[in-house]
């Protein structure tokens, strides 16, 4: 391929797209850059594996640290396990690609995005969605493209495309749109408890910009000469898909039509069905092709049944407008939910059920110490709120492996997290490191969303102070021709079976969080727009039921949290803090069993479950870092004796002399004839040296600055 370059003039900003200079070998590259950030993508398709039902699509997005012009970390010094902000992108490219790839397509498809260069202003995760549509009309891979991705940021009153860094930060909306020309095709936010119309409008602004980098994709496709890929599907003889539709429409009907069914025995149903259908087909002669097309392919039957089930299922809330358990289009579940249910030692727990699915969230506070460091390109260093979801075999009846996380859980997690983050206490007033863990117990559809409900319950129920409580609900969609229905709280079958996954956080003021996957290549804004108001009603109904369980945040914290009291020093007098080698702040960990953390802007932060043990290391680190001024009269304590004078301790950590000429208005042979260690005594700052030494006397002193001094006592 000729080597070609395009340069979009986008929103006052270039976006340029460079083909046929990088990855020769792979199917196809692009090179997108905006500003001093690139990204490197490659689309790779190869022959198909033998005996594959799906769609065996590969996403891998490698964030090098030289993009950022680091070193990593660790004793490799080398890129290792891929930190959370890399499997989130490796999602987001994969959520809008996949459904634009055709249902019969079996090769193998390897998407891999690569940043090259990384500057403060333009994230890469949005370059590299558009590089990979790009890359794989440039593979000449089937595809229903193009696609494109913004993010758009709202400062002030204004929505901006692509902002940068910082203006993510300080706006109070961070959106990203997918779409091709048919509709949006994915939707992923996080809000500031926005109105939905807000939102509304920034999904169509953002799809306006979509469309912009859609057409360049088309135009530099025209000048390269290359067409989209239209492949004929593979023939397929219907003869089997025929016989199992007249045998499964009525049963099948039947059992999806009894909403007194669970979905256990709902299932059991449809495979009865399925059994009965298998037992007729081996009934028939052995060269029959029907049984010769099931021998041959074991799956097939499953496959075709699967089909016929979904049609049916589609059908019936098209045509009926009833589901699959008897529900109303826009009803919710049942709800229940409580609190408190883990006993001692958790923090805060709570149990949200919704149906049949079940969420068990955790809440853990800890010091500002426990706060995860974050080695990757991106500028914030440290997470203070951790949300972490779990997703067990047994919760939807299964067996398999229990590994680490998996993208899946990883992302439900970062869902969950983006729509309380808005709600959290500002550092400044709550301190606390806050992880949540949602367990999954019994999944039936929505369980990123139960997660937000459980854990705000459980934050709640560990007093930590919410600005407002946070719930959430799934939105599904049944697409048939131009019959659309849009589907609250959708459950497994609903999800598996439908078009889109639509899920919509928030408080009872605004949206906090959105995350829009689409199995059809795209929706129009409008019809996006009806799902997100039809989400508002449910949240408020699932807000009222939580309620029920808990009004508000508990005002105390519980027992077993860590109690913090911060102060602020001088920056310059956090070394002497710290002491040589720790030798200071580990004494003083020693002395009270507190943990104590100190930033660089000189904010030190104690924990430590006794109370009375946390304010002794305050006190003890505010009089070290006291500035002590000549001629300040304090009531100290006598702490050691030499010939020459008494040393006395005038706030926890400062120390100074008493010459042996200043302990009394007349001479004295020995200090210990009127000074022993323990004594409590009013002094008076004579000087201080220039070496910081502190000389202290007991003469001189104002009968009003002594009688002050002993009423404030010492300084604890």
């Amino acid at each position: 391929m000729k080597a070609m370059e395009k340069s979009i003039s986008f929103d006052g900003r270039d976006i340029r797209l460079k083909v046929g200079t990088l990855a020769p070998q792979a199917g196809g590259s692009v090179v997108i850059e905006l500003g001093d950030t690139s990204v490197l993508v490659t689309a790779t398709r190869s022959t198909g594996r033998e005996g594959i039902d799906f769609l065996p699509l590969l996403v891998d997005y490698e964030e090098r640290l030289y993009a950022g012009g680091k070193i990593p970390g660790g004793f490799l010094r080398r890129e290792g396990r891929p930190p959370e902000k890399v499997t989130l992108t490796c999602r987001l490219i994969d959520r809008p690609m996949r459904p634009l790839f055709p249902q019969w397509l079996r090769d193998d498809i390897q998407i891999v995005a690569t940043t090259l260069s990384m500057d403060e202003l333009v994230p890469p995760d949005v370059l590299a969605v558009t590089g990979a549509s790009m890359a794989t009309l440039l593979a000449q891979i089937p595809f229903k493209g193009p696609m494109a991705a913004v993010r758009v940021g709202l400062v002030g009153d204004d929505f901006i495309l692509n902002p940068s860094f910082e203006e993510i930060r300080l706006g109070d909306l961070d959106l990203v749109v997918a779409g091709t020309h048919d509709g949006v095709v994915m939707v992923e936010a996080g809000a500031n408890q926005l109105p939905e119309q807000d939102i509304i409008e920034a999904i169509d602004f953002g799809y306006e910009g979509a469309l912009e980098l859609i057409r360049h994709q088309e135009a530099l496709m025209k000048d390269l000469g290359l067409q989209l890929v239209e492949e004929e599907p593979p023939v397929v003889d219907d003869k089997l898909e025929i016989y199992i539709r007249e045998a499964a429409e009525e049963p099948v009907k039947k059992v999806l039509s009894n909403f007194e069914h669970t979905k256990s025995s709902r299932d059991e149903a449809l495979d009865e069905v399925k059994g009965e259908i298998a037992e007729k087909i081996e009934q028939l002669p052995e060269d029959d092709p029907l049984r010769l097309a099931v021998t041959e392919d074991a799956k097939s039957l499953g496959k075709v049944f699967k089909g016929v089930t979904k049609q049916l299922m589609r059908a019936q809330i098209v045509e009926d407008k009833v589901r699959v358990d008897g529900r109303k289009l826009d009803e919710v579940r049942p709800i229940s939910c409580q609190v408190g249910i883990v006993p001692r030692r958790v923090h805060g727990s709570a149990l949200f059920n919704r149906g049949l699915t079940q969420v068990l969230s955790l809440a853990t506070l800890g010091s500002p110490g426990d706060a995860q460091e974050l080695d990757d390109l991106h500028p914030q260093e440290q997470k203070r709120y951790l949300h972490h979801y779990n997703f067990p075999p047994y919760s939807v009846g299964e067996t398999r492996p229990m590994r680490s996380p998996g993208r899946r859980e990883i992302g439900h997690g970062a869902l969950a997290e983006r729509a309380l983050v808005p709600v959290l206490p500002p550092k400044e007033s709550f301190p606390y490191v806050i992880r949540v863990v949602s367990e999954v117990l019994s999944s039936n559809g929505s369980t990123s969303m139960g997660s937000v409900c459980g854990s705000t319950l459980s934050l709640m129920h560990a007093g930590v102070p919410l600005s407002k409580p946070v719930s959430g609900a799934a939105m599904g969609l049944i697409k048939e021709g131009n019959e659309v229905r849009i589907l609250t709280d959708i459950q497994g079958i609903e999800d598996f079976l439908g078009d889109m996954d639509f899920k919509v956080a928030g408080t009872d003021t605004g949206i906090t969080a959105l995350q829009m996957d689409m199995k059809i290549t795209g929706l129009p804004v409008k019809i996006v727009a009806d799902a997100v108001k039809q989400a508002l009603p449910a949240r408020l109904h699932i807000l009222s039921k939580m309620m029920e369980a808990i009004q508000e945040p508990n005002p105390e914290l519980s027992p077993f949290a860590p109690r913090l009291y911060s102060l602020k020093i001088d920056p310059d007098l956090i070394g002497l803090v710290i002491g040589p080698g720790g030798k200071t702040i580990k004494g003083i960990t020693e002395e009270t069993g507190c943990k104590i953390d100190i930033d660089n802007d000189g904010t030190v932060t104690i924990s430590g479950l006794d109370g009375e043990k946390a304010m002794r290391a305050r006190a003890i680190i505010q009089g070290m870092t006291r500035k002590i001024q000549a001629g300040e009269v304090f009531m100290g304590r006598v702490t050691r004796i030499i010939p020459i004078g008494a040393f006395v301790e005038i706030a926890p950590g400062k120390e100074g002399m008493v010459h042996i000429s200043q302990v009394a208005d007349y001479r004295i042979g020995k200090v210990e004839d009127e000074l022993s260690v323990g004594d409590e005594i009013v002094v008076k700052v004579r000087d201080i040296d220039n070496k910081n030494r502190i000389n202290l006397t007991r003469l001189g002193i104002d009968p009003d600055d002594e009688a002050a001094a002993r009423e404030a006592g010492i300084i604890a």
